[in-house]
């Protein structure tokens, strides 16, 4: 008799759940991963406009004036995945806002992120400001 080569279909169906229970397993690590790196992108994204509202601060003694249109987004080129926004904008104070926009929004744990002119630092999510900030 000639030896038969080849898979059976039970040595199939069980590389085919082994593959399942991975994917099960690695797809929302994955997931988080990349929405922290999106959230990283926006986190230095606000530094920056916070850098640039205290540099007017500093040379007028105002924050009041200064245009942000051109870093409404985050990341600036691209699919935006946070809002990023001035408000209130007073003289002496303001609150930087970045709100999680299409599949970002599933970021229940952080939310939306907050930075005011004290350097407070806020989130909307469940989880702690040390952990998203």
């Amino acid at each position: 008799m000639k030896a038969s080569r080849g898979f059976t279909l039970i040595e199939l169906v069980i590389v085919v759940a082994v593959v399942a229970i991975l994917a099960a397993i690695a797809l929302p690590s994955y997931n988080d991963s990349v929405r922290k790196s999106r959230r990283g992108q926006a986190k230095a994204d606000m530094l920056e406009i916070v850098q640039m509202l205290e540099r007017r601060y500093t040379t007028n003694r105002t924050y009041v004036g200064i245009d942000i249109s051109a870093i409404d987004q985050s990341p600036r080129e691209g699919t935006a995945r946070y809002t990023l926004r001035l408000d209130p904008l007073t003289a002496t104070t303001y609150t930087l806002t970045a709100a999680p926009q299409g599949s970002q929004a599933e970021d229940t744990r952080c939310g939306s992120l907050a930075i005011t002119h004290l350097g407070g630092k806020t989130i909307s999510g469940s989880g702690t400001v040390a952990d998203c900030w």
